[in-house]
């Protein structure tokens, strides 16, 4: 499961960075070129519920192999688009089949016990930052045998992937759904909170993400080499993080408490980011974000997948994904809007008030959760 994440993020970085510029070649506009990233992350929000919740009927993996043909269908249509139409057809299907998040942390959660899941969810961030780490690097190289080749590489690494996977993936949800529930699967109210939790948390997030290099500009001096660098410092770390931190640290205090010890250290990096008119600041605050949104991200999923169930966790962290979703579109949309000319640290004060109130969210889910608990073990 992990190479199969891991080699489909690879190929989805393959595409977005030069996407905007390929668009160009058939005379789209700005607004066009930037629509074709919001049409795939619009199909990616819609999907991934639906996706989830097939994948709770039928089962994870020909949903897995429908998302990967889909995937190579999309990346081939692009790459050999003659218009716009057939360019925008090419990313709506990608969207659709690349929703699949969901399914693929199901997964991990119908193979995982309570004790390993955090390392396995960690696992498998780790998985999509390592994607998101190299697949812009192997579309760049291709991109010098051709405009369209990066395209027909992510094709072949999605098809190539298909293969593997019919071969080698196998069916998880039943021997899940035949395991005895842990306590945890009992507790089905508390949710609702924790899709507020990741809704407020990937709005934050993603603020930072669309405003930084602009913001960096202004105060400490970012150029678009150490823009670029600083990111990449900030996706090896987040991998780091996820693969290596997040077992010893669940094991010592507990999954939700990392989460919320996350959002706090989302809460201080993004205050000192917002003050920072230098690196004196700017480092401490990058590094505080860079762990808690680690932390965060991988026990926001394993703490919804220990919550409920094989015949509901892929629907639960389907619309997980879709409320992050919407977090990426709204996020940057605001981050622009607060920084202004004058790129104050409006975005990240937000970002920061955001990170609060699912704080908040998370302590009324958890005590949401122990009346469920309670009211449970009484009626029985």
């Amino acid at each position: 499961m992990w190479v199969t994440v891991a080699i489909n993020m690879i190929g989805f970085g393959i595409v977005i960075p030069i996407l905007p510029l390929y668009a160009k070649r058939f005379h789209a506009s700005s607004f066009e070129a930037t629509l074709l990233i919001a049409v795939y992350s619009a199909a990616a929000l819609l999907f991934s519920p639906v996706w989830g919740r097939v994948s709770d009927r039928i089962g994870r993996r020909p949903v897995l192999l429908v998302s990967l043909v889909g995937t190579t269908v999309g990346s081939l249509l692009t790459g050999m688009a003659g218009g716009l139409v057939i360019l925008f057809i090419g990313r709506i299907i990608d969207g659709a089949s690349g929703s699949t998040v969901s399914v693929a942390q199901a997964t991990v959660g119908d193979l995982a016990t309570a004790e390993d899941r955090p390392r396995l969810f960690g696992l498998l961030g780790a998985a999509f930052g390592l994607g998101f780490v190299a697949g812009p690097a192997i579309g760049a190289l291709a991109a010098l045998a051709g405009p369209r080749v990066p395209f027909y590489v992510a094709a072949g690494v999605a098809g190539t992937n298909a293969l593997v996977a019919f071969r080698r993936l196998p069916e998880t949800r039943h021997a899940a759904a035949d395991r005895p529930a842990e306590p945890s699967q009992l507790r089905g109210s508390g949710l609702a909170p924790l899709l507020l939790v990741s809704f407020c948390a990937l709005t934050a997030f993603s603020a930072f993400e669309a405003t930084l290099a602009i913001f960096g500009h202004r105060h400490f001096g970012l150029g678009i080499g150490s823009s670029a660098a600083t990111f990449a410092v900030v996706g090896v770390a987040l991998v780091g993080v996820q693969g290596g931190l997040v077992r010893p640290l669940v094991g010592r205090v507990g999954e939700e408490r990392i989460l919320a010890a996350g959002l706090g250290a989302d809460v201080a990096g993004l205050v000192l980011l917002a003050l920072a008119r230098g690196w004196v600041l700017a480092v401490p605050a990058l590094a505080a974000l860079t762990v808690g949104q680690a932390l965060v991200q991988t026990t926001m999923a394993s703490t919804l997948s220990g919550r409920v169930g094989a015949d509901r966790r892929g629907q639960l962290l389907g619309l997980q994904q879709s409320a992050g979703g919407l977090g990426r579109v709204v996020g940057p949309a605001l981050g622009g809007a607060l920084l202004g000319s004058s790129a104050s640290g409006a975005p990240y004060f937000l970002g920061a008030g955001l990170c609060a109130v699912a704080l908040v969210a998370l302590q009324a889910s958890r005590w949401s959760a122990v009346q469920s608990a309670t009211a449970h073990v009484t009626l029985k």
